[in-house]
Order: C-alpha cells, then sequence, then structure tokens
C-alpha cells in the first residue's frame, strides 16, 4: 500500500485525502492550526458564526462530480439553497442623490430583461455574450481545467485548432476592453468586470476568456450550502474519514524529506518523522518551496516569484449587529464610481487601500437562522486591497493594527452611507478583522495574497504552476497556487489532477465517475 502525506487542511488537502485514499493509499493529512478549513474555515462570537473565507457556491457540477468520484452527491452531503436574488449591486452616490441599485436575478430572461431596462439594446447583446461566456465555459471544462498539460496533445486537438480563430481574441483581449465594446451603462460593466476578482485579478488585466464567469452566475444561477462553507468542508472531511485517512491537526512540517531526489516524507515541527511514498503539499508553493524544501531542491526561485503577480489582499470585517439589514441581500457588491483607479490602487505601483472602495458584503442570516442570534444579522465584509503584509495585522474588537481598524471603520461608514443604514456602526455588537499579515501569519500565503496566483494569462493554463515537482520524484502539489487555479471548485480540480498524474492518465477532461461496486 503506497504511503501518503498531504500537508494542509484545507479543501484541496482534504479533497486529495479522500480521492488518494479510494485508489488504496494509506493517507495522513497533518494540518499545523487546531482546525480544519484554511481559507474556508469559521469564527465563532457570542452567539454569530463566520464563515471566514469563500461565501459564493459556484460551478455546482465540479462539486457534483467530486461527489460523485467518492460514490455520492452534493444532495446527500450538503443542503443547497438557490438564492433569490443571486446578489445585490449598488453604485456609488452622486451629486447628493441615492446610491443606484440592482437586484440581479439569475436565468437568462431574467437577465436579459435587467440589461434591456438599463440600456436599449443590451438585453439582445448580453444574450450573445452568455452565449459565447457558456461556450467558453463549457471549453474549459472539457479542455483546460482538468489537464495536467504533462504533455501539450490536449493542445494540438485537431478540434480545438480549429477554435483557435475565436480563442485568440479571448486570450489576447483583455475583460474590461470586451466589456467596454459591448455595453456602455457603468453598473452593468461592472457586474460583468467584477468577476475578474474571483480569480484574482483585475478587469483590466486578466484575458477576456474569463467572460466565462458570467455564464454561473447570469445563467446558471448561485447556491448556498445552508450551515455555511463549513459544512462543505466537515463532508469532505468525513468522506476521507470514512475512506481511512488519518487526520492530524496541530501538526507543524517543518521540511519535505528526501533521499537524493525522491521524497520520503515529513519533518515535524516537533521533531517526529513521517516516512512517505508520496508526499502531497496543499500549502502556498511559495511557502512550500522556500520554507519546506532545500535551495536545491527548489524549483521555482526567489527572483521567479518576484515576476508573479498574487491575487490581491483582502481587508476582511466579520460584524455581528442588532437587528435587521433589509437593505442587504445576501450577496451584495458596492461598486466605486472611478472603477479603473480603484484597480490601481490594488495592483499599481502606488499601491494603497482605496477609498471608497468596491467591496463585497455577504449577510448568510438573510438564508440562513443558524449564523446569528434571533433579530441579529451574520456580515462578512471583504475588501481587496493590495498584497502587503505592511499595512498590519487585524483584531478582535477593534485590537488590530491603527490602519486596518481605520480602514474597516471607514468601510463600514460606507455601507452605512450607500446602503441606507446609517446606524450601522452603533448596531455592531461583535467585531473582527482579518488584513494581508494574518493571511502571511496564519496561512503562510505569499505577501499575504488572500487566493492565490492571480489569473493573468501569463498564470493561466499551461503557464501555471504545475501538480508535481520537477525536481522532487514522489512530490506533488494541490490548491490555489497551481493548476487549474483560484477558488473551491478549482480547488477539488486539483485534487483530481494529483490523482490522474499517480495513475499517468494525461487525458484532458474529467476522471470517469465509478460504478457504485467500484466505490
Amino acid at each position: 500500500m503506497t504511503r501518503t502525506v498531504v500537508i494542509g487542511g484545507g479543501i484541496a488537502g482534504l479533497a486529495t485525502s479522500a480521492l488518494l485514499a479510494q485508489e488504496g493509499h494509506e493517507v495522513t493529512l497533518v494540518e499545523a492550526r487546531d482546525d480544519l478549513g484554511g481559507r474556508a474555515g469559521s469564527w465563532e462570537s457570542d452567539g454569530f458564526r463566520f464563515d471566514t473565507g469563500p461565501s459564493w457556491y459556484l460551478m455546482p457540477e465540479v462539486f457534483e462530480h467530486f461527489f460523485a468520484l467518492l460514490g455520492t452527491s452534493a444532495a446527500a452531503e450538503l443542503d443547497l439553497v438557490p438564492l433569490n436574488p443571486a446578489y445585490r449591486v449598488y453604485g456609488e452616490p452622486t451629486g447628493g442623490h441615492p446610491a443606484d441599485r440592482l437586484d440581479v436575478v439569475s436565468g437568462r430572461e431574467a437577465a436579459t430583461a435587467l440589461f434591456e431596462s438599463r440600456e436599449p439594446g443590451a438585453g439582445a447583446r448580453l444574450s450573445r455574450y452568455l452565449d459565447s461566456a457558456g461556450d467558453a465555459y463549457d471549453l474549459a471544462v472539457t479542455r483546460f481545467l482538468y489537464d495536467t498539460y504533462e504533455t501539450m496533445a490536449g493542445l494540438r486537438d485537431p478540434a480545438l485548432l480549429r477554435r483557435l480563430p475565436q480563442l485568440a481574441p479571448l486570450l489576447t483581449r483583455k475583460l474590461a476592453t470586451l466589456v467596454q465594446r459591448e455595453f456602455s451603462d457603468p453598473l452593468l460593466r461592472q457586474v460583468l468586470g467584477y468577476p475578474a476578482v474571483f480569480l484574482g485579478g483585475s478587469p483590466f488585466e486578466v484575458p477576456s476568456l474569463y467572460h466565462l464567469m458570467s455564464h454561473l452566475d447570469l445563467d446558471e444561477g448561485v447556491l448556498y450550502p445552508r450551515g455555511g462553507f463549513t459544512t462543505v468542508i466537515a463532508a469532505i472531511e468525513r468522506l476521507a474519514r470514512e475512506r481511512g485517512v488519518t487526520i492530524r491537526t496541530g501538526t507543524g512540517v517543518a521540511r519535505i524529506r528526501a533521499s537524493g531526489r525522491r521524497a520520503t516524507g515529513v519533518g515535524l515541527v516537533d521533531g517526529a518523522i513521517l516516512d512517505a511514498d508520496v508526499v502531497v503539499s496543499t500549502a502556498d508553493l511559495h511557502h512550500t518551496e522556500t520554507a519546506l524544501l532545500p535551495p536545491s531542491l527548489r524549483e521555482r526561485p526567489e527572483r521567479w516569484w518576484r515576476t508573479r503577480t498574487p491575487s490581491p489582499g483582502a481587508l476582511l470585517l466579520m460584524l455581528g449587529v442588532e437587528g435587521p439589514l433589509p437593505q442587504l441581500a445576501h450577496h451584495t457588491l458596492l461598486f466605486a464610481r472611478d472603477w479603473q483607479e480603484n484597480f490601481a490602487a490594488i495592483f499599481g505601483t502606488d499601491a494603497r487601500i482605496p477609498e471608497p472602495a468596491s467591496l463585497y458584503v455577504c449577510r448568510p442570516s438573510a438564508t440562513d437562522d443558524t449564523v446569528a442570534p434571533a433579530g441579529s444579522e451574520n456580515l462578512f465584509v471583504l475588501v481587496p486591497i493590495p498584497a502587503d503584509p505592511a499595512l498590519g495585522q487585524g483584531g478582535v474588537a477593534g485590537t488590530g493594527d491603527a490602519l486596518i481598524e481605520r480602514a474597516a471603520d471607514a468601510v463600514i461608514d460606507q455601507i452605512a452611507s450607500w446602503c441606507d443604514i446609517p446606524d450601522l456602526a452603533e448596531r455592531v455588537r461583535v467585531r473582527r478583522t482579518v488584513s494581508p499579515a494574518d493571511f502571511a501569519v496564519d496561512l503562510h500565503a505569499w505577501r499575504g495574497n488572500s487566493l492565490g496566483l492571480a489569473h493573468t494569462l501569463g498564470q493561466s493554463a499551461l503557464f501555471r504552476p504545475r501538480n508535481t515537482s520537477s525536481k522532487v520524484e514522489g512530490l506533488y502539489y494541490a490548491g490555489a497556487s497551481v493548476l487549474p487555479g483560484i477558488g473551491l471548485p478549482m480547488c477539488l480540480i486539483s485534487a483530481e489532477l494529483v490523482v490522474k498524474r499517480l495513475r499517468g492518465d494525461r487525458t484532458t477532461g474529467p476522471l470517469p465517475v465509478p460504478t457504485a461496486a467500484e466505490t
């Protein structure tokens, strides 16, 4: 039996462990922190329970496929609730007028009607845009996302080569350029451009191929797992344990051990050694290479990282608020008027916390009565900011560093003003802030980034770090730093890519689902 050690207890580590145990490996997962989940963690205070990271359940077919590989289904493991509206949008108030507000309802008919109501002719153009987005999404799933790029055979497929005339402009043109060409209304442009943030980038930098994201929220719809995203983590942990995975929390890894150029296990912080035939690191790739491997076995030196683009950092606010907040939907987005300047503040050379900021508010208590005491609301706020740990650390009840807490105060005031909640600040009963320095310390995130390597063209598909080391035989990688990319669905696919590597499977699509007898 193959002995395997998986480093990291986030969704990628748990998913990899479950799949490899299903393959017959003897798997031990080690997690440095006391709790599982990584970025998809949980925090509780005074009757409020907050998801500390991912909050959008998109690409449901990826979750469904992952669960099917383990002989179950999303319906069996999760209680999924469709959101209506999918999300609410507020534009920055101007000239003393209230903020422009619109509710985005998923489904082609509702989405095109919304666009048409704001810009004559935009409904038909959106329909064509979504046709293209759906086509790009199908192409991504069948040709790109599940490809290990161990060979370039998939890219040389005649069926794909015939589509190059349509693909080339989507790869070379920026998302913002495509959106601006098709639509004039500023708020509609922002609705179509903001998904770039889910990819760790700016609409002015990511390729327009990623307009495929609009297929997910405008055509497919947005779901929520009742009980929060911690239930997703719990489900995968449960499936891993059922398959015999040993999970050790509070167990930090000091180094990956190798004999010559062959991985032989890991050395723990406490001095203990875990021998293994296969090591899978789902930790941040920069941390894995610069802290867990000796210089001779590092595939990417520090100078390589200096030329790479991290996702933005994040200022997170977890707020327990007394009283109802009907002004906010389950998902609410606030968009600053100077869109390009907002992203320049995050990614530009003069990086700073933007003010006012384009930001995201999750109010899970709109859907889920388990996340807040009766009569109260749970708010999770994410503000994209520069990936820079020097900005300071967050804290509980205003105890974070001064710059971070001042920025949080400004964000609360912004939400109060734009969304017509004048007494919001006085109603806050629980408050916690998290900043890039916390991501760097708690998750070993490179430069304190919040999501992983940004999905620029040079960091996507075959240009993204692969799922195996070229220097150390038996060392594999999964998670948001490597193929295929950022987000919970991508992390599930990265776990599957490790399985494909170990099997020697070079196909470009998902693994076949086993029969009931095989599971």
